[in-house]
């Protein structure tokens, strides 16, 4: 008995120690970043789904512009609204957790506690919509595929991978590089899967308007190149009944009508030419459905939902890569000159809020001063990052509204002497090379055109001559991918969980790739190494403390002007749907969740 109950203890001290606790293996229904997943292993559908959706009807929606391409996943050419709707990923993500993944075509996951590898089981029944079977061998080609001919981003994504090989026809296991990268194995979960056989006699980096092969719950009905695009659900898809797919997928039908530009849109929409429209823009929202018919006997709803996801910075972006943006102190001062307070009074009609963090709304943005963890990082960086950090809150220039901003404006002359930017016969130059400050802002529509031109008139009393250039979506998408623009205005999502998608973002590398989304340029060995230890972050507070300094270092680079953000959605819509009561913590779930309603769309034919 003695000797018993020794061997036993001495078993429990063994599987305790660290050397074997790193390498302990457990199988599991969900991946998370961090603690447990909600779900259970027999959960059977999500918390925000109607798992007793009807399955029928069409809903129409609309996209601006044109589009050239089928395959979403290249530089080249303009995919096809709702093209990703063909492909089913190793994991799909949970709406209402920070980071969750469900297995979706992987059944079951296997990895060790070190998180140093992952193994993914395919359900057996997973199929092509040709029929052929869904195996290792196709997800082993199509990591090999976005990470050599796909969009840069799978290259900085999938960095921290080793080595992708099939065990056997249904598992496939991703090893990774040494050092701790917690998201990694979820990373690889989100692999949309693409078909070997299809592909391997088809060239993937060039445009193609031949519908791929897909094995998700839509594939192409029918399509007329750059002016529609319909999508048709698969009936006997493979994956329908499970839990992750529960209550989705309802319409029988999506189609995207494609109209020249926002204006014609808008008109379109009115008259019934698709049936959901995003009010983001202010104006829209305020003036263009005054006393509207439908809206009045209730034939359309106008619909104002709160929210409280975590919002990006959207702004005007500098590109520094231009050498009279190089300095911050430009950059600062330009910032001067940009008069939300007023601009968001008179053609916001109030409706946004000013954007002061790069993760708002969320405790992983920058508040007060730094304290605690975030500054003990910080000190390990002092006299590397701008001495403002340690010293002052980071808030945007604020104006009274009034529209006289002259203080401002002040300010910014200073700023600018200081970097050798003096007004020479109302012209500002500068004082060493004789360059005249002058740049574009680069707009792929002309929304924006209106909220510009109050600002320009502002940096005309500096001495800058700006200008605006407003190009199709085509040349735009080239433009931006090719960093070749002074400012444009863009904005950076961001999650709960941020890791390995801040490398595109802030990265030197992604800096000088293209198509990357480091549209700032932005290359600071100190930027570089918090992306690497936010990556590697161990636990939620050390990621929270790291991110925290981050992004204090971010908005006082003065890579970006700030704009705005909206706490609400703000939609309009034909009266023939039918959707929860609360959307998902994480989205509004349209049109992934929401349903046809017939008695709805009787009731709208007899009125």
């Amino acid at each position: 008995m003695r000797l018993s109950i020794i061997f036993y203890l001495c078993i429990f001290c063994f599987c305790n120690t660290p050397a074997f606790a790193d390498t302990m293996v457990y199988r599991t229904h969900a991946l998370t970043l961090y603690g447990d997943p909600q779900y259970p292993p027999n959960f059977t559908h999500f918390d925000y789904v109607n798992p007793d959706a009807p399955k029928t009807g069409e809903i129409h929606l609309s996209a601006i512009g044109t589009y050239d391409n089928l395959n979403p996943f290249i530089l080249k050419g303009i995919a096809a609204a709702g093209s990703l709707l063909l492909y089913n990923r190793l994991c799909t993500k949970s709406k209402d957790e920070p980071f969750t993944e469900y297995g979706q075509l992987a059944s079951q996951m296997q990895m060790p506690v070190d998180r140093s590898w992952v193994i993914f089981e395919l359900h057996p029944e997973a199929r092509w919509h040709d029929g052929v079977p869904i195996t290792a061998a196709d997800v082993v080609f199509s990591f090999e595929t976005f990470t050599t001919k796909a969009i840069p981003y799978f290259r900085s994504a999938y960095a921290d991978v080793d080595t992708v090989f099939a065990i056997d026809e249904h598992r496939v296991k991703f090893t990774f590089t040494e050092g701790m990268n917690r998201e990694m194995p979820l990373l690889v979960g989100q692999l949309r899967v693409l078909p070997k056989h299809y592909w391997q006699d088809r060239d993937f980096s060039a445009t193609t308007l031949e519908p791929p092969l897909g094995s998700g719950p839509y594939r192409i009905a029918e399509f007329e190149a750059g002016r529609s695009i319909t999508y048709e659900r698969v009936d006997d898809y493979w994956g329908r009944d499970l839990p992750v797919h529960k209550g989705r997928h309802n319409f029988d039908r999506i189609r995207y009508e494609y109209y020249r530009d926002r204006t014609v849109s808008i008109e379109a929409f009115k008259t019934g030419g698709y049936d959901h429209r995003s009010l983001a823009n202010s104006k829209e929202w305020a003036n263009d459905y005054a006393d509207f018919a439908p809206i009045i006997e209730g034939r359309m709803i106008k619909e104002l939902i709160p929210h409280q996801l975590i919002r990006g910075m959207q702004g005007f972006a500098f590109n520094t890569r231009r050498y009279k943006f190089k300095d911050p102190k430009v950059r600062q001062a330009l910032a001067y000159a940009y008069d939300f307070e007023w601009t968001n009074q008179n053609l916001f009609y109030g409706l946004f809020t000013r954007s002061k963090s790069y993760w708002g709304n969320s405790d992983l943005g920058a508040s007060g001063l730094p304290e605690g963890a975030e500054l003990a990082i910080l000190e390990e960086y002092r006299g590397q990052i701008p001495d403002e950090v340690f010293t002052t809150e980071y808030i945007p220039p604020k104006t009274d509204g009034s529209g006289q901003n002259r203080g401002n404006l002040r300010t910014a002359k200073k700023l600018l002497a200081a970097a050798g930017w003096k007004v020479v016969d109302g012209v500002l130059r500068h004082s060493g090379t004789g360059e005249v400050m002058r740049f574009e802002f680069l707009l792929g529509s002309s929304t924006y055109e209106r909220i510009l031109g109050p600002f320009i008139q502002n940096l005309e009393r500096l001495g800058i001559e700006a200008t605006i250039r407003t190009v199709d979506s085509a040349q735009y998408q080239n433009r931006v991918k090719d960093f070749d623009y002074d400012i444009i205005i863009t904005s950076w999502s961001q999650t709960l969980s941020p890791g390995n998608e801040q490398r595109n973002f802030w990265s030197s590398k992604a800096s000088q790739s293209s198509g990357s989304r480091n549209y700032t340029g932005i290359e600071d060995p100190v930027v570089d190494q918090l992306i690497e230890r936010q990556i590697a972050a161990p636990d939620r507070k050390t990621q929270v403390a790291i991110t925290n300094a981050l992004d204090r270092i971010l908005l006082w680079g003065h890579y970006v002007i700030p704009g705005s953000h909206s706490r609400s959605y703000r939609m309009a819509y034909w009266n023939t749907f039918g959707r929860m009561p609360e959307p998902p913590k994480n989205g509004l779930g349209f049109p992934d969740t929401w349903w046809w309603d017939a008695e709805k769309a009787a009731r709208l034919e007899t009125k």
